[in-house]
C-alpha cells in the first residue's frame, strides 16, 4: 500500500519537477535528458513512476529504493518533507510556521547585533564629545554655539568615513528618514566607533582638524578594507529599514 502511495505521489508533474530541481542542485551525474522525458509524461492519465524507475533512468541520488525483507523507499529529508507535506496539510502548515519562527529569530539576532554596534558608536561618541568640550570648545559661549563645533567635528568623521557631510547626504536622500549614520552597515559602524576614539586622542594631542581629517580618512580606508574581508563581521547584517 505504501509503495502505491509513493508511486502516485512521484507520478505527479510537480513532484517530478521538485525532485529534478533537487537533483540539479546536488547531483552532478543527474541524467537531464531522461529527466526531461519523464517530466513530459508526468501527470498524464495512466502514467506511473516508481522509485526504482526514477533512480535507474536519471541516476538520482535523492531517493534510495531497496528490495527484500528490510527494504523500502528512503529519501533525503528535503524530499521526505515534500512527500509528508503532500500527505498531510497539517505537516505542511507546521513546516511553514516553523520556518517563519526561525526567520523571526534570525531577524531578532541581526537586530540585536546591529543595535549593539550602534550603541557602541553612541558610547564612543560621548568620549569624542568630551574631548571636544575639553580641548576645542572655548569657555563662556552659548550652547547653540557649542553645538556648531560638535556638529563640525561629527561631520569631519562623516567625511573621513562616508566621503560627505550630513547635509550633503540629506540633500541626496530627501526621501529617507534619519541621518547618514542610521543607514550605515555594521562594518561602517565598527569603523566609526574606532574613528571617534582616535579623533578624541588626536584632539588631546592638539592636532589641527585638517591633519586629523587626513589621518582619519587614511585609517578608515585601511580599516574598511580589513573589515570587508572579516568573516565574523559578515555574519552581522544591518536589518532592513
Amino acid at each position: 500500500m505504501t509503495g502505491l502511495v509513493i508511486s502516485h505521489w512521484m507520478s505527479r508533474r510537480f513532484t517530478v519537477e521538485f525532485m529534478g530541481a533537487w537533483e540539479y542542485m546536488y547531483n552532478s551525474s543527474f541524467n537531464v535528458t531522461e529527466f526531461s522525458n519523464i517530466k513530459n509524461e508526468a501527470g498524464s492519465n495512466g502514467y506511473v513512476l516508481s522509485g526504482k524507475q526514477w533512480i535507474s533512468k536519471t541516476n538520482a541520488i535523492g531517493i534510495i529504493s531497496k528490495a527484500g525483507r528490510y527494504g523500502g523507499t528512503y529519501a533525503h529529508k528535503d524530499i521526505a518533507f515534500e512527500f509528508a507535506s503532500w500527505i498531510s496539510p497539517e505537516f505542511k502548515l507546521y513546516i511553514i510556521k516553523e520556518f517563519q519562527r526561525l526567520k523571526d529569530q534570525e531577524e531578532k539576532r541581526q537586530k540585536l547585533g546591529w543595535s549593539a554596534k550602534r550603541m557602541l558608536t553612541k558610547m564612543n561618541y560621548r568620549i569624542h564629545t568630551d574631548a571636544i568640550k575639553k580641548h576645542i570648545v572655548p569657555e563662556l559661549i552659548s550652547k547653540k554655539q557649542a553645538t556648531f563645533i560638535y556638529a563640525n567635528e561629527a561631520d569631519m568623521l562623516n567625511v573621513a568615513l562616508f566621503g560627505l557631510t550630513a547635509k550633503e547626504w540629506e540633500n541626496r536622500n530627501k526621501n529617507k528618514k534619519g541621518n547618514i549614520r542610521d543607514y550605515a552597515d555594521v562594518r561602517q559602524l565598527v569603523c566609526l566607533a574606532n574613528l571617534e576614539s582616535l579623533n578624541a586622542e588626536f584632539i588631546r594631542q592638539d592636532l589641527s582638524q585638517t591633519k586629523r581629517l587626513q589621518q582619519l580618512n587614511e585609517i578608515a580606508v585601511v580599516q574598511m578594507t580589513s573589515l570587508l574581508g572579516n568573516k565574523n563581521i559578515k555574519k552581522l547584517k544591518k536589518p532592513n529599514n
